[in-house]
């Protein structure tokens, strides 16, 4: 370990801008929340008059509202149609949700952590219910990054609201569609709102297209010169990745067929790529009752299209959760495997470095505490870590420990100290902590 007086300097120098920046952040969401009290303040305003006008004048009672965010949208160089949406969206979140405005207000999370839980828990109509998953979701949110903390809170939701996962899935199934929306320069995009599973399942087999139309590119003309073509003025440019994807979307969409007995009559079974997903299933939902799933990054399923993708599934892994705690504790399969992968999988499902959501599918099993220096091949010394953050810990001054429940413990250069815990794990603190029913 360097400790030369340069090395110190140079740390107690970015020590610094940490704590200003988080001082500077703590500002910028005081001032946030005084905004969102300020809306608040235009919408009760506007109330107070929309009050005095007779309920048979309509168009009327329009009026207070689209004439204060009209006058603040002057002010503020704004369109007045979108501030007259901010102040829905404030007064909403001032009546539904004041801890998390407070909490903001307070520094303890950022705007986009609230906009999830607004975003979320405006679907709860009970007010007890809403009540419960406000303080179950900022349990959360206090100590995770925006985005790792929506499919967390997304799930709670799922599991406080009163209203069956099953009927509101079937609601917003029904909604499903394609559209396309013109863009410049001769480009469109192509949008299809569809069930999370197939979502996933559609990108992650276009990714792996991609890929093999990456390792046939890197295959040379078996001389050892793989890059001859680059000298080729007619050669074209080499494709990014997002642009393989959109390639074979496009080719699979436009040489493939309506129906299965079609597509299996002009495409070799083992020539298929298969989508993966992975969802976790409560057994009770295996058994007929309606407690939600989870889709690895994304949050709640259904429980009916938790058992239609079990009954088709080549394979389950089946975790022992305990209910203690909510860690996973075992793993086990019913075909031939690596329980220890099978355990990690569940239990992190992304990259564990504070924030990252790259999913394991990505990730390299990194031993916390080296081989090379005694650590052992076991659960509590192993962690899933995408290429950046293995890289990071291995070749900078970031360290890691890892406690017996699996929690990870991140110390920086500066010597702060960041822990990240296993989304089941926090899911079920969460839970327990406001009150609401165990996550299992």
């Amino acid at each position: 370990m360097n400790t030369s007086p340069v090395a110190s300097d140079a740390a107690l120098a970015a020590s610094d801008v940490v704590a200003e920046m988080l001082d500077t952040d703590r500002q910028i969401a005081a001032l946030q929340a005084r905004q969102l009290s300020l809306l608040g303040r235009a919408g009760a305003i506007a109330a107070e008059q929309t009050a005095r006008i007779p309920i048979s004048a309509q168009r009327e009672r329009e009026m207070p509202l689209r004439s204060i965010a009209a006058e603040l949208a002057a002010a503020l160089r704004r369109s007045d149609r979108g501030m007259q949406n901010r102040i829905h969206e404030a007064t909403t979140m001032l009546r539904q949700f004041p801890s998390t405005v407070q909490s903001l207000q307070d520094g303890r999370i950022d705007i986009a952590h609230l906009r999830v839980i607004g975003d979320v828990g405006t679907r709860i109509a009970d007010p007890d219910a809403r009540a419960l998953f406000e303080q179950a979701a900022l349990a959360v949110a206090e100590r995770e990054t925006a985005g790792r903390a929506k499919p967390i809170i997304t799930m709670l939701a799922h599991r406080i609201d009163p209203v069956p996962s099953t009927e509101r899935h079937a609601t917003a199934a029904a909604g499903r569609r394609v559209w396309v929306r013109d863009l410049e320069d001769g480009m469109a995009e192509v949008v299809a709102l569809l069930p999370a599973p197939l979502a996933h399942g559609i990108r992650d087999r276009l990714t792996q297209y991609a890929r093999i139309l990456v390792d046939q590119s890197n295959v040379g003309d078996g001389d050892g010169d793989a890059d001859a073509d680059e000298h080729d003025s007619g050669a074209l440019p080499a494709r990014t990745m997002d642009q393989r994807r959109a390639d074979a979307f496009s080719d699979l969409l436009l040489t493939g067929h309506a129906s299965a007995a079609e597509s299996d009559g002009a495409i070799c079974e083992t020539d298929a790529i298969v989508a993966r997903i992975q969802v976790t299933v409560p057994v009770a939902a295996l058994t007929g009752a309606d407690a939600p799933a989870a889709l690895q990054s994304h949050g709640p399923i259904d429980a009916r299209s938790a058992r239609h993708y079990a009954s088709t599934a080549a394979g389950w892994d089946r975790l022992f959760i305990d209910p203690a705690t909510g860690n996973v504790q075992d793993a086990d399969r019913y075909r031939p495997s690596r329980a220890q992968r099978l355990l990690l999988r569940g239990r992190d499902e992304h990259c564990r470095f504070p924030g990252c959501r790259a999913a394991v599918w990505v990730c390299d099993i990194d031993h916390t505490i080296d081989f090379a220096h005694g650590g052992p091949t076991q659960a509590c010394n192993l962690a899933h870590l995408c290429k950046r953050h293995h890289t990071l810990k291995h070749h900078t001054a970031w360290s890691v420990r890892q406690r017996p429940d699996g929690v990870l413990m991140w110390t920086s250069p500066t010597g702060r100290v960041y822990s990240d815990v296993p989304q089941r794990a926090l899911e079920f603190h969460a839970a327990t902590q406001s009150g609401a029913p165990p996550p299992f």
